[in-house]
């Protein structure tokens, strides 16, 4: 089997040691971020724990909620902008540093850390923020780090570059 067959080692590279295709990263972000949030949530309903006065809820969880939504949507734009696939399981075709890359070379993790935050905020659930080093571990570990090794090796000095000039998130 070859990466040209479209089959990899299960880490986006070819069983015999060629080039990686893709990241090869464990799962898609939104999933790894939205299962353990609604079975934190899920746990609440039972448990009742909330961690938020009932006076900063709203005040605290929309704009959590509305600056992940609004910073999701401009990763989208300069990913279609830039004609490269969202999708971490096709190959990229150039490396973005536009937009929200300018500031955080992981926009669209952050914005769905933000939404994390809003959603558990405004549903007051402590459950969810229990589970969110696990969360946060799983993205570092089975994501950004198979990302960033897949783009080092897919854009060499460019990519190098950049990673000394943006942060891995803020």
């Amino acid at each position: 089997m070859s990466a040209s067959d479209g089959r990899t080692d299960g880490n986006g590279g070819d069983p015999r040691g060629g080039p990686r295709e893709t990241a090869g990263v464990v799962a898609p972000p939104p999933v790894i971020f939205s299962v353990p949030l609604l079975l934190g949530l899920l746990a609440n309903r039972r448990l009742g724990l909330g961690f938020v006065p009932e006076g900063l809820r709203k005040p605290v969880g929309f704009p959590l909620l509305a600056g992940g939504l609004g910073l999701g949507l401009w990763f989208f734009r300069e990913m279609r902008a830039a004609d490269t696939p969202v999708d971490p399981y096709r190959p990229v075709s150039r490396l973005v540093t536009s937009g929200p890359f300018r500031y955080t070379r992981n926009p669209a993790y952050l914005a769905l850390l933000a939404n994390y935050l809003g959603v558990s905020v405004l549903k007051n659930s402590l459950p969810p923020l229990l589970l969110l080093p696990l969360v946060l571990y799983a993205m570092n570990r089975g994501v950004v780090e198979r990302e960033e090794a897949y783009l080092r090796e897919k854009f060499g000095e460019e990519y190098e570059a950049y990673l000394a000039q943006v942060p891995r998130w803020l």
